[in-house]
């Protein structure tokens, strides 16, 4: 005869008791399926309301020329002043800064939206949280557009730098020519095209297998950072001021979410269908519910019948 257990009471109220005390982020935000029709929407919004608010921040023109000349002596402090080098160096060279002018006012949006779109399509179990990180990130560097408007170098004074974009004559960009008066002049810090395009690289490193696919997403921002300062639309420092953001935004998904985007399910799993309820009856045992049944009672041997007497013949008379 086998050990029997019996489940007291108290031990039944702590099974039940522990899943509904479970209050990890994990367990209370769990990813749901995307629906094209409202991300659409929403970023569209987003974009609408990013556009406003960080043309709305006053142009303060002096003391963005001021905190352009701070930075300027500090990197020169700091040993990293290159910007007006290599700006120089690459105007020299008229298709790779007309390229690079059209990189600036273009791949921008154009990578980031693919990357959206690639998300939602292969990877729905992780596209609300690494779109958070995007959402996040931009949020962070509105706030620094507002607290510390930054003159980009092409718009300092007595140094020298090339407006490229003015000298060439490109199309596109939202900073220099015709459209200026479209944007912000003074929103250089944090750079969003570094905070972007290095949401991008790491999203798209993280997410492919295919190796030469993830060292090109480690490339992007990488090339990203040689444009902005080749065109003279930021510094390096602006640069940091985009990882930065970027850093803010994974931390704000990660305790969000509980995970980083990359560890979520690439796919969400279906709700668990409902069984089907049946009314409640008395136990088939005939035992009144929430009891401990008895235990069962030893069976008794079983031993051999009793066998007739055999018939004795009966005296003859």
């Amino acid at each position: 005869m086998g050990d029997m257990t019996v489940t007291t009471l108290e031990g039944r109220q702590q099974a039940v008791s522990h899943p509904v005390t479970d209050l990890s982020p994990r367990a209370r935000r769990s990813p749901r399926r995307p629906r094209l029709w409202f991300e659409i929407l929403l970023i569209a919004v987003s974009y609408w309301t990013y556009s406003l608010i960080r043309n709305a921040v006053p142009e303060q023109r002096s003391e963005a020329l001021r905190n352009a000349d701070w930075i300027w002596q500090l990197e020169q402090t700091l040993g990293i002043a290159f910007e007006k080098s290599v700006n120089h160096a690459v105007n020299s060279v008229t298709w790779l800064i007309v390229g690079m002018n059209y990189y600036y006012a273009t791949l921008h949006f154009v990578v980031t939206l693919g990357v959206l779109v690639w998300l939602f399509r292969s990877h729905p179990g992780r596209y609300a949280a690494t779109r958070m990180v995007l959402f996040s990130t931009t949020a962070v560097a509105l706030a620094g557009y507002y607290l510390y408007p930054l003159a980009p170098p092409r718009l300092m004074n007595g140094e020298a730098f090339i407006d490229t974009v003015m000298v060439h004559e490109t199309w596109g960009s939202m900073a220099s020519g015709d459209l200026k008066n479209m944007s912000n002049q003074y929103a250089a810090m944090p750079s969003m095209h570094i905070g972007w395009s290095l949401w991008c690289g790491l999203t798209i490193f993280a997410l492919t297998t295919v190796p030469w696919v993830r060292v090109l997403g480690l490339v992007y921002p990488a090339a990203t950072l040689v444009v902005i300062v080749a065109t003279a639309n930021h510094f390096w420092l602006d640069a940091v001021g985009g990882v930065l953001c970027l850093a803010f935004g994974y931390a704000f998904a990660r305790l969000w979410y509980g995970a980083l985007p990359h560890h979520l399910p690439r796919r969400v799993p279906h709700p668990p269908r409902k069984a089907p309820t049946t009314p409640p009856g008395p136990p088939a045992d005939g035992a009144a519910p929430d009891t401990v049944p008895a235990p069962p009672l030893p069976a008794r041997p079983r031993t051999a019948p009793e066998q007739p007497a055999a018939e004795q013949p009966s005296p003859s008379v």
